[in-house]
């Protein structure tokens, strides 16, 4: 992924908030080899910061996890979209990287992903068109998406057709997690239906059987791992019926951010089938964590003896008005802060006289307004305007999505490297 280090040659200018003014016109790397404090550097407020140590930690944690389970690793590229990030995780043993929409696949191709595995289903015929010629272009660029219906292999076929496809697209079949769950053929008879669909055209061929367990009703461990073998059992099925014929492998493959160690259970007892098997692990949240939604789902609560993610975002905002005792604003928003799950939580303080860091007691973020959180102070709350106030994040895909430069920072505040992020 060499074009992921030419990002550091972009120049920094108004687009990018957060960074400090002085730095205009310097390119990304220029700044990183500088090392500034995030303090003192010059950065305005509010900025994101990524923990350096916490995402290393994260990358190292899922590798080792991933090995001891005998999976297959493609996370999920949607949470960060930054190809920085991205090349870390291929260092770090990844098979591919998931996308969600075709949009996000043109982007890895633009950093030389050559494995991209597509968690939706496929239909857009411009978009097909793109992928034909990049498959044709390319003999070592592997793409796999879901397909789900009969109508949707007819429009696939009917596309690639027209675009004059040289090699065929390797799909699996996804089941569905569900009465009322999200996509999915919702039943082994129309997964049936559909692989017979694929067998009947050339432009597609068949690899596998996938899903998403998180779309199970009710998910609890037993719902969950119910879900799962029915899926390995579907692939059982389909191998039988020699549904495979074409494929020089087998995928199965589940798993986000909050029931993979149910997808490693379930997984580690598929059976050899007639090609080898590929366990393929999509989880994506775990390279930033949260301080939030993933905090309280991440299957290492569950089995605590297997490690822990550390979250690796902070927000840093200043307080701006301090208008009553039990009340201050600082001047970060709903346009900096994920909030869909969860507020911000108020973590630690950073003196504006002083410099000094302490915890954010007696302190809480009651609401967020575009650009004004609301903050509420108990007795004895130390906090003055001009403090800095550093604040933990909840859902990592809509804390990513709302920057597009984030300082990578160590222990002790010095930037390291700027992430770029492309949704």
């Amino acid at each position: 992924m060499a074009a992921a280090d030419d990002l550091s040659a972009e120049r920094i200018d108004h687009r990018f908030k957060g960074l400090p003014p002085d730095a205009e016109g310097r390119s990304v790397g220029a700044l990183a080899a500088e090392r500034r404090s995030l303090f003192t550097g010059g950065f305005t407020t509010p900025v994101l910061a990524l923990s350096a140590e916490s995402v290393e930690h994260n990358l190292a944690l899922l590798k080792t996890y991933s090995e001891r389970h005998g999976l297959a690793f493609a996370p999920h590229g949607k949470t960060s979209m930054a190809p920085r990030l991205f090349a870390r995780q291929l260092e770090y043993g990844a098979w591919g990287i998931t996308a969600a929409v075709p949009h996000q696949a043109r982007v890895y191709r633009a950093f030389g992903i050559e494995r991209i595995f597509l968690a939706n289903e496929l239909v857009d015929a411009a978009a097909l068109r793109w992928l034909a010629a990049e498959l044709d272009a390319d003999p070592g660029f592997r793409f796999v998406c879901y397909v789900d219906s009969v109508r949707g292999v007819e429009l696939m076929d009917e596309a690639l057709t027209a675009a004059g496809a040289g090699r065929p697209v390797d799909v699996v079949v996804e089941l569905g997690a569900g009465a009322g769950a999200r996509t999915g053929a919702r039943t082994e008879a129309e997964c049936a239906a559909v692989a017979d669909a694929v067998a009947a055209v050339s432009t597609l061929r068949l690899t596998g059987v996938a899903g998403y367990e998180g779309e199970v009703p009710g998910a609890d461990g037993e719902r969950v791992r119910a879900w799962l073998r029915r899926l390995t059992a579907l692939a059982g099925e389909f191998d039988a019926a020699g549904r495979f014929g074409r494929a020089d492998e087998i995928i199965v493959s589940a798993g986000g951010s909050a029931w993979f160690d149910a997808v490693a259970d379930v997984f580690a007892d598929v059976p050899a089938l007639s090609r080898p098997v590929l366990k393929l692990l999509r989880s994506g949240a775990y390279v930033s964590h949260d301080d939030g939604h993933y905090r309280h789902l991440t299957p290492f609560n569950r089995v605590p003896e297997e490690g822990s993610l550390r979250p690796a975002f902070r927000l840093w905002a200043q307080v701006v008005s301090r208008p009553s005792p039990g009340q201050a604003f600082v001047n970060a928003g709903k346009r900096d802060a994920a909030y869909d799950l969860d507020l911000p939580e108020a973590q630690v303080v950073r003196d504006g006289r002083t410099g000094e860091i302490r915890p954010a007691d007696g302190i809480a973020v009651t609401g967020l307004s575009d650009q004004h959180g609301w903050l509420a102070t108990g007795p004895g709350a130390r906090l003055d305007v001009g403090d800095w106030v550093g604040m933990g994040l909840s859902h990592p895909c809509t804390s990513f999505d709302k920057w597009q430069l984030i300082p990578l920072v160590e222990a002790d505040g010095t930037v390291t490297d700027l992430i770029r992020t492309f949704f």
